[in-house]
Formats: C-alpha cells, sequence, structure tokens
C-alpha cells in the first residue's frame, strides 16, 4: 500500500509518538507491504513549525532526512502538476499545505494518512 503521511503524522513518527498518540494510523504504517511517503511540504511545514517554537520537543532539522529514512518514509517532491492541482476547487480546506498534500494525492494516485478532521471524510483519504 503506498500512502502520503499528513504532517501531523510524521511529526509524531519522529517524535516516537505515533502509537500513543494515533494508534490506527499505527496500526497501517506498521503493516506489511507499507510504503509510505512524505512530502517535502511536509518537511518545510516541520521546519517553520520547528522555527516558530510550536513543536515540543524541539525537532533538530539537520535530522529530519535521517529520521525519514530510519521510518522508511521516501521523500516526494513538489512539481509543477501538483502545484497547478492545488487551484482546483476540490480540497475541502484553505490550509496550503493540507491543499498542496491532497494535491499530491490525487496527481499520484495515493492516500493521505490524516487524522485531521478538516480532512479524514475527504474521498482521498485513507479509509482502513
Amino acid at each position: 500500500m503506498r500512502c502520503l503521511l499528513d504532517t501531523h503524522i510524521v511529526i509524531s513518527m519522529l517524535q516516537d509518538e505515533l502509537i500513543e498518540r494515533f494508534p490506527g494510523p499505527a496500526r497501517v504504517v506498521q503493516a506489511p507491504g507499507f510504503f509510505g511517503f512524505v512530502s517535502v511540504a511536509s518537511v518545510w511545514e516541520i521546519a517553520l513549525k520547528s522555527r516558530l517554537g510550536k513543536l515540543y520537543p524541539l525537532t533538530d532539522l539537520d535530522r529530519i532526512p535521517i529520521a525519514l529514512e530510519k521510518i522508511g518514509a521516501t521523500i516526494l517532491p513538489v512539481s509543477m502538476p501538483h502545484v497547478l492541482h492545488t487551484l482546483d476547487p476540490e480540497p475541502p480546506t484553505r490550509d496550503p499545505f493540507d491543499r498542496l498534500l491532497l494535491a499530491q494525492c490525487h496527481v499520484e494516485g495515493r492516500k493521505l494518512i490524516t487524522v485531521d478532521r478538516a480532512l479524514v471524510n475527504h474521498p482521498l483519504a485513507f479509509r482502513p
């Protein structure tokens, strides 16, 4: 299964809190055959939140690539089709990061693993 991980899922994985905070997504991510993608937009969002002091414990930004490799995630770059698709009215959110993640899911044929109330009922959200 190939899915894109929402930023809050990635943050909880980086902080070793996924199982306790989000047990449902944790089971999916740890299942055999799971292949997770992390958008470079999520890495950017994590960097912004970290620099603004909104993450605790603070994330060492230099370690993010190593940590993503450790959890077996593949980085998904942002491409022109992703950006152009964010202009479509489909996403139910104004959050530019969420819109970009949904656009990436649409273009790449992925589902988004999220617990964000604004996104869980979206057609591109993963449902176990």
